[in-house]
């Protein structure tokens, strides 16, 4: 035995017949495929497990088809020798997957294996089979495919559901809602949004302008009646009409959705469905060449009620029947999808409105609080807002120049702590008060005692802090003295301060903080506060400021301050907006906060005529939109003119007058001013807050006016540009 080891014997054919007759593994033999494949022997495995034995006869053949002969009895699907018969026709055998029937009647997997064998002559005589059951892997691999299945369209749901989100992210974008439509056409045939503003419309995008509720005009219900509807575009087959109104009740949050509309049926002429169903009719006919049978309607819900619909189409046509049961079982996931994206759309077209109403409120609480600048006879007075955009345009900052007689000048700024609505009421309510005692009383002091008793009594929820300041023209008096100054062109200057950073007074290159009358803020005087004087000359200048135009995130209230004493004393310029323009220009390109500012200036003949202005070449002013606006924008290109030595003042004092005007009549908003000293010429530009574009005319028909762009065009070379929600008119002074 020890000489037979490493030596291969081979088995004898009895042993290998025994052993393939005995082992698990089910094995046959056919003839060949001319021959029909006749089963010439098999395996106790495979008559076991398919219930075959060898001669048993094939099915009969159908035309056409290929066959496995006697192995079609054990095929669940015959079509699957379509799959083998080919490459043992052609004598090369192969390994297939099949499906199989037991011989109790189960079904299992197979891998089917075709050995060919050949004669002497190479032809093929027979084949050899095996059959391994491979089910369990088969059910692995088909639930594995499944859970990615599963999975890559939950990842598409997610990131469908993301790019929703984007597209609500943007209030502006005109059409987010369309564009959200047709990203839900990768799981619906089709969908489109109908918002209910004034009464249902099909929408692209956002309608901003739309009350935050979102309801409009109601639909009429159907109360009964069979007429039919003349603008009915399919008319019912079955002659019925629908007397349930399922939309409208989904509007009214009746019912939670999502209801059933059938097309193939009539609804009441005025009702919502039957507006929906004539609406979606013609478009998604226009839109797949497929008039629809039924749609799914979800509700776009908002806070309180609903917004509009999401209506969803599953691809059925008209007259196949759809039930309510058969429409309203699509896919779980896709049910899903589409009520989170009505959600989502909901809650964003809300907040939208609600954004845009607020916006909205807050500019007209600015439009009607911006202070009006009274022109006063022998100052040079130059004011300026600037809110900060982060804040909605709205702030409680506020200033006001008053003129209270004729010889006497109130000037305010104040700063109510917040930037919101509820900060800009504040402000508007302590404006008031301060006007009433400001025209009442005449110290400064007295006037303050009256406002803190007020302001407790109407308990302001914001605290504010002010400075209140009157000038009073010196009586004039006779002076024999050559070069003394007349009383009557200087003034006297009484203030007190209620919490509020000093105003400057700038004098002959030197700064002064006028740090009396201090006290405590607005609502919290419990002492009596106390009045300072000044007395003003010729080219003096005061600067009343609030904390956004030295207030950075990156220093303290106290370096700013320094800062703007250091920017004040290098003023060089000679009038009110000059000064104005050279603090805004070195101080406030970048606001983070509310800026307003007060510049008076005490004209100087003398010195204003010898003396060069070295201030920036711009300027600006924010106007009120009334007549008296006209004026002052004529008086501020004068005054410009005479600083920058400019000699074509009287063509823009006419140009600035009509482009000012134009504003005022034909725009809304504050008009904005700014002048430019190009170096060639004068830049004037006018903006408002309408955005049609100014139109050369012949004139009115039967009335006056009409000329003024005529005038502009002669005058200067202009043009327009859309700014901001408005436009911007610019002329230079030929």
């Amino acid at each position: 035995m020890a000489g037979l080891a490493g030596q291969h014997v081979a088995p004898s054919p009895d042993l290998f017949a025994e052993m393939v007759a005995g082992t698990s593994l089910c094995m046959f033999v056919t003839g060949a495929y001319e021959d029909g494949l006749p089963l010439v022997w098999v395996n106790d495995a495979f008559t076991a497990k398919t219930g075959l034995t060898a001669g048993v006869a094939a099915p009969p053949p159908v035309p056409g088809r290929a066959s496995l002969g006697p192995l079609e009895h054990v095929l669940v699907e015959p079509s699957d020798a379509a799959l083998a018969a080919p490459a043992l026709a052609s004598g090369e055998g192969g390994t297939f997957t099949m499906q199989c029937l037991r011989a109790d009647g189960a079904t299992y997997w197979s891998h089917v294996t075709f050995t060919p064998r050949r004669d002497v002559l190479g032809t093929v005589t027979h084949f050899l089979g095996t059959s391994v059951d491979v089910s369990a892997y088969v059910d692995e691999r088909s639930a594995q495919l499944q859970t990615l299945a599963v999975e890559r369209r939950q990842r598409a749901d997610l990131d469908l559901i993301a790019q929703t989100t984007e597209l609500l992210g943007d209030l502006e974008y005109p059409y987010a809602l369309r564009d959200i439509a047709e990203l839900l056409r990768s799981v619906v045939p089709w969908a489109a949004f109908y918002l209910n503003d004034d009464g249902l419309l099909h929408a692209d995008g956002i309608d901003m302008a739309a009350p935050p509720g979102g309801r409009g005009r109601r639909h009429a219900r159907y109360v009964g009646g069979s007429d039919a509807d003349p603008l009915d575009p399919a008319p019912s087959a079955h002659g019925a009409r629908e007397t349930v109104d399922a939309v409208q009740d989904l509007l009214d949050g009746l019912v939670d959705g999502p209801v059933l509309l059938r097309l193939d049926v009539e609804y009441a002429p005025y009702s919502a469905s039957g507006w929906l169903r004539r609406d979606l009719v013609r478009r998604v006919l226009d839109e797949t060449g497929v008039r629809p049978g039924s749609v799914v309607v979800h509700a776009v819900g908002g806070r309180r009620q609903v917004l509009g619909l999401l209506v969803t189409w599953n691809g059925d046509e008209a007259g196949a029947g759809a039930t309510t049961a058969s429409v309203l079982s699509e896919p779980d996931d896709v049910r899903t999808v589409v009520e989170v994206v009505a959600r989502r759309a909901g809650t964003a077209i809300d907040n939208a409105r609600l954004y845009a109403r607020e916006h909205h409120l807050a500019e007209a609480l600015q439009r009607a609080m911006l202070p009006e600048q009274a022109d006063v006879t022998g100052l040079d007075v130059w004011t300026y807002y600037a809110p900060n955009a982060e804040h909605a345009q709205v702030g409680g900052d506020w200033y006001d120049v008053l003129d209270i007689d004729g010889s006497t000048v109130g000037l305010v700024i104040g700063d109510v702590v917040g930037h919101d609505v509820e900060a800009a009421a504040a402000m508007g309510q302590l404006r008031s008060v301060v006007r009433s005692y400001a025209y009442e009383l005449t110290t400064p002091s007295v006037v303050l005692d009256r406002v803190d008793m007020l302001v407790q009594g109407m308990r302001i929820p914001r605290s504010a802090s002010l400075v209140y300041a009157t000038l009073r023209r010196r009586a004039p008096e006779e002076s024999d003295v050559p070069g003394e100054v007349s009383a009557d062109e200087s003034w006297d200057m009484e203030y007190t301060r209620a919490g509020h950073l000093p105003p400057l007074l700038l004098r002959g290159g030197t700064v002064r903080q006028l740090d009396g009358g201090g006290g405590s803020l607005v609502g919290f005087g419990f002492v009596e506060r106390r009045t300072t004087t000044e007395v003003l000359y010729p080219g003096d200048v005061l600067l009343f400021y609030t904390d956004g135009l030295i207030e950075r995130r990156d220093r303290s209230l106290k370096v700013g301050l320094e800062a703007l004493v250091e920017t004040s004393a290098r003023i060089t310029a000679r009038d009110a907006a000059g000064v104005g323009e050279e603090l805004l220009s070195r101080l406030a390109d970048a606001p983070e906060d509310d800026v307003a500012i007060v510049v008076v200036r005490l004209p100087d003949p003398v010195a204003d005529a010898t003396t060069p202005s070295l201030s920036p070449r711009s300027r600006r002013w924010l106007l009120p939109s009334e007549p008296a606006s006209i004026g002052r924008a004529r008086h501020a290109v004068l005054r410009s003119c005479q600083a920058w030595g400019l000699p074509e003042s009287a063509s823009a004092e006419l140009v600035v007058s009509e482009l000012v005007a134009n504003g005022v009549l034909h725009g809304w908003g504050h008009i904005s001013l700014r002048l430019f000293d190009t170096g060639d010429g004068l830049r004037i530009e006018v903006e408002d807050a309408n955005p049609a574009p100014p139109v050369t005319t012949d004139g009115h028909p039967n009335r006056v006016g009409g000329f003024g762009m005529q005038i502009v065009e002669r005058l200067a070379d202009w043009g327009w540009r859309p700014a901001g929600s408005g436009k911007l008119v610019w002329a230079k002074i030929k």
